[in-house]
């Protein structure tokens, strides 16, 4: 973990990105160079990480190697157990999602990036925000999950995946369950992508090769475990496996991909026992989502080359053509209205609204409007007042629900993530800052921007009883958004 950047600290980062420009000019990008480790190797060199942006192109460089990181981590977390730091508060409210104290999926509770428990303190100083704390963390994409004032992630700490469990309040590690495994790919880099999930006192983990676990949220009991690619015999995706599982009822629902009617799998949450499997598809980077569209309680999910809305015991209800013709869908569907779903993906494919017809199942799957104006790559939209909010590849953009109406374009913020709280935006650009925007359809009003962690993010965000919490691959922090 580092604060202010020293003069020598500055020219090696100075240094470290020549050589990575360098690297590029004559390479012909990473992989004429042997890849991210070939890349990796000459930023050692200069006492930096080099790692690359969305776009591919643009180096992102962070002090220190992946062993002096490690290192860093493994003396913090000697600190937490060794001494005591005061306890938060536990909350006792139902374990529904309802209350401000949870934040139990990815991207919230309803899976659409929408804080929708009280107001938050948006007069942010100048200076910028104070992290009630700050520490290291192991490396990958996802994000957390917080309940009883305890946060969950999964994270790759050198050749182990480990889902831990904070204290929201003060960071400090309670548990944490690990196994030997590593994913690592050349642009990318290594660890899990997909974030765990919080239902009624357990943590439902996805490992980044597909090893699924059932966890005791008090202390990380193992209670059941799958191996879903084994199970349907499908590969992993180039970018590992992302998809955040999701309980429906008494079922804990993934795509893992496979063919032959294993495309989608559901298994009993309490037991691990396979309950159904459907569909041929293969798997995305996109989670399965809960929502009522067209009246009818459905799980709806993005798969490589389609949108789909099943019941819940498996059956298709409606599908819709959506194929990127680079990589697999990435970006969350949204709702948009009570008949309506809003789809967007990058590689040149733009958005969507599509609406539901017909007066009972099977749907029919009909375009309202199409066109290119909001290009969601790693990120995914909010909707709010009926205007859709989301970076377009890497530039913030606001657009009518109903007609697809471009509004405003402006403020670059990267390959970063956003969520809606209080009638604003709070984005987490991909350099690790924190912004803070109006939601209008006026125009582009950033109103606070604050440093917040150090290094390439792309992990989503969250927001649980007015405490932001955020983490990419080296550091995380927690900020304190309460109303005083």
């Amino acid at each position: 973990m580092t604060s202010r950047r020293s003069p020598l600290r500055s020219a090696l980062l100075i240094l470290g990105s020549v050589a990575a420009l360098a690297a590029l000019a004559f390479g012909g990008l990473v992989v004429a160079l042997g890849g991210n480790q070939a890349v990796s190797r000459i930023g050692a060199t200069f006492g930096v990480q080099i790692e690359f942006a969305g776009s591919g192109l643009r180096p992102i460089l962070t002090y220190g190697d992946a062993d002096s990181h490690f290192a860093d981590l493994e003396r913090n977390r000697t600190q937490h157990y060794s001494r005591h730091l005061p306890a938060g508060p536990v909350a006792t409210t139902d374990g529904d999602g309802a209350a401000g104290l949870y934040w139990t999926d990815f991207r919230g509770p309803a899976r659409d990036g929408s804080y929708r428990h009280g107001r938050l303190n948006l007069d942010w100083p100048k200076e910028g925000l104070t992290p009630i704390w700050k520490q290291p963390i192991g490396e990958g994409y996802a994000s957390f999950v917080v309940a009883h004032n305890r946060a969950f992630t999964i994270e790759q700490r050198r050749d182990q995946e480990v889902v831990a469990a904070y204290e929201a309040t003060t960071g400090r590690e309670l548990w944490t369950h690990a196994w030997d495994g590593r994913f690592d790919e050349m642009m990318g880099g290594p660890g899990p992508r997909a974030t765990p999930t919080w239902y009624d006192g357990r943590l439902y983990a996805l490992g980044a090769s597909g090893r699924l676990w059932c966890l005791e949220a008090d202390d990380g009991e193992v209670v059941w475990e799958r191996d879903i690619l084994r199970d349907s015999q499908a590969r992993n995706l180039p970018w590992a496996m992302s998809g955040a599982p999701l309980i429906v009822d008494d079922l804990v629902v993934v795509q893992p991909g496979g063919s032959d009617g294993w495309s989608i799998v559901a298994y009993d949450r309490e037991t691990g026992d396979v309950v159904w499997h459907v569909l041929d598809d293969i798997q995305s980077y996109t989670s399965p989502m809960l929502i009522t569209l067209a009246g009818q309680r459905q799980i709806v999910t993005v798969t490589a080359t389609r949108a789909v809305g099943l019941t819940l015991d498996g059956k298709l209800l409606w599908e819709y053509p959506w194929k990127v013709s680079i990589v697999p869908n990435v970006a969350q569907p949204l709702l948009v209205g009570p008949d309506r779903l809003f789809l967007s993906a990058s590689y040149g494919q733009g958005a969507a609204v599509i609406e539901l017809t017909g007066a009972k199942p099977p749907f029919g799957a009909e375009t309202v409007w199409s066109n290119n104006r909001m290009k969601n790559k790693f990120s995914s939209s909010v909707l709010h007042d009926g205007y859709i909010y989301g970076l377009d590849e890497s530039i913030l953009a606001c657009m009518d629900a109903a007609t697809g109406e471009l509004k405003w374009k402006g403020g670059r913020y990267g390959y970063g993530q956003l969520l809606l709280a209080s009638d604003h935006l709070i984005i987490l650009t991909e350099r690790g800052e924190l912004a803070l925007v109006r939601a209008t359809p006026n125009g582009h009003e950033e109103v606070a921007r604050s440093s917040a962690i150090e290094g390439k993010t792309w992990n989503v965000p969250a927001l649980a009883d007015g405490r932001l919490l955020v983490r990419n691959a080296r550091e995380m922090a927690g900020f304190d958004l309460r109303v005083p």
